[in-house]
């Protein structure tokens, strides 16, 4: 099967209303709230597979903190659901479930495989757009035939998530929603609206910073930004572009590294502007995190 070209890797970290708000509008084929979309784990990794004796199953392996990762299993669940069983998808947590990982030989996520009579078959390198995915749906339909699958459906393998989920609060449904039409300035001003009613709101606080990094590394190649920080060290800019593009890309340690180490060699309003980036990088990933926690305690000695 021929791999679709994939765009940049970009997005933000931990945005999992727009997985949430997705999934609200999946088409089961008058079966409401059903799903054909699991999350995957060592212990039920085997039981899953052996779906692929009946419908093709998809195996998505992401990192739920990252945007790219998010958007990539909203579409997934979305257009497999609106299959009405003709396919399974399988979500896999490629950091806690390493052995998983490891069975697919993933070198980087997300990434996107499908297994027809147990074989895989490699989908995406990255993200995907629908159009690409339903390309890629029909493709897989045809393999099976070829492969003489019985070509039926299979019962739901659970009921929706988003049917147990709270709604967002206006305003963040309102962020959430221009998110996923790619109006990233619209977004920040209904997180900054919601902060201003509501001074104390964490959540659309983290909300600003996730859509000021959706757009920074928006039009960011990957690449390139690298390659221009390797060329410029001092360049504080290409600095913070290629740290952000790893938070995107989970390489999390690496982005603190390299802003620590960064701000180890400034000074007064240079030093503080780089500091900034990275405390807001920090709300991004979570501060419960234990990367941010031991990324804290060397930003502090470099400080003081």
């Amino acid at each position: 099967m021929t791999e679709p070209h994939i765009p940049s890797a970009r997005g933000a970290v931990d945005l999992s209303a727009v997985a949430q708000a997705a999934s609200n509008t999946a088409q089961n084929e008058g079966q409401a709230g059903a799903s054909w979309c699991i999350e995957l784990t060592e212990a039920n990794f085997q039981q899953f597979v052996s779906l692929s004796a009946q419908v093709p199953v998809l195996i998505s392996l992401g990192v739920p903190r990252v945007q790219a990762s998010v958007q990539l299993d909203a579409s997934l669940r979305r257009l497999v659901d609106a299959r009405g069983g003709a396919f399974a998808l399988g979500l896999v947590d490629a950091e806690a479930q390493q052995g998983i990982v490891q069975a697919f030989q993933a070198q980087q996520v997300p990434l996107t495989v499908a297994l027809v009579k147990g074989q895989p078959v490699p989908l995406f390198q990255g993200p995907a757009s629908d159009e690409q995915i339903s390309q890629v749906l029909d493709q897989l339909l045809e393999l099976a035939s070829q492969q003489g699958m019985p070509g039926g459906t299979i019962p739901p393998l659970g009921q929706g998530e988003a049917a147990a989920e709270a709604e967002l609060p206006p305003l963040h449904q309102k962020a959430i929603d221009a998110i996923e039409e790619g109006d990233y300035a619209a977004a920040e001003a209904a997180y900054l609206q919601a902060l201003n009613e509501k001074p104390n709101d964490h959540e659309a606080q983290v909300g600003v910073y996730q859509v000021r990094l959706l757009s920074r590394t928006a039009n960011l190649d990957l690449n390139e930004a690298r390659a221009a920080a390797a060329a410029n060290p001092q360049d504080i800019t290409a600095q913070l572009n290629v740290a952000d593009l790893d938070v995107v890309g989970g390489h999390v340690e690496d982005a603190f590294a390299r802003l620590v180490s960064l701000i180890a060699t400034l000074a007064d309003d240079d030093r503080e502007r780089v500091r900034r980036r990275l405390i807001e990088l920090y709300a991004v990933v979570g501060n419960s995190d234990e990367r941010v926690a031991a990324s804290r305690q060397k930003l502090a000695r470099v400080l003081f």
